[in-house]
């Protein structure tokens, strides 16, 4: 098993290309901005048709594997997960998500790389219902806000600051920086 970091316990991992990832446990901080921002999802999706799910639901975003024996691709499991519709799954154990349309994930210094690099470039080639991808900083006020567009283009916007809002608008809901960052203290 390959390591990320090794100076935290070891929880949570990544299946990518046949290899397992260990990766460092959340930090306080993680915790309490995705915890956030789940709480902030749920509450304006309501009883609509997408649903918020955490840190368990496992996405693949990799081409379709060629054997079941052998399983190519990325599996992850993202902070947040916002699902459209009847979840699809990738087979009959219905522990893998075909069909995210947003995906937050809460940056640590650990997975930061990976989450704009790899990760990010699987979710926009393999995951055609994908329409955002949101990072959130835990050190400082800052979203950062991957969007779809009709034609397959992807756009990016960066929104800093204590006043900053995030509309994701394919699933009709918004970050505001103020509940994101609720309880959170950044260094001066």
């Amino acid at each position: 098993m390959n390591t990320l970091r090794l100076n935290a316990p070891r929880k949570i991992h990544i299946y990518v290309d046949g290899e397992v990832f260990a990766m460092a446990s959340e930090s306080g901080a993680h915790s309490d901005i995705t915890t956030n921002i789940a709480f902030t999802l749920v509450g304006q999706l309501g009883d609509g048709p997408c649903r918020v799910r955490i840190k368990d639901t496992k996405v693949r975003s990799g081409p379709l594997p060629r054997s079941p024996k052998r399983r190519a691709g990325l599996y992850s499991y993202p902070d947040i997960v916002v699902i459209c519709g009847e979840p699809e799954y990738l087979d009959d154990f219905e522990d893998v998500v075909l069909n995210p349309k947003a995906i937050v994930e809460t940056l640590s210094d650990s997975t930061e790389a990976f989450d704009r690099g790899d990760k990010l470039a699987g979710y926009q080639k393999y995951n055609p219902t994908l329409t955002d991808y949101v990072l959130v900083s835990q050190d400082r006020p800052q979203i950062e806000h991957y969007h779809r567009e009709k034609g397959g283009k992807w756009t990016y916007q960066i929104h800093e600051g204590m006043n900053a809002v995030v509309k994701i608008a394919s699933i009709k809901c918004q970050l505001r920086a103020p509940e994101v960052y609720k309880r959170i203290r950044f260094a001066s």
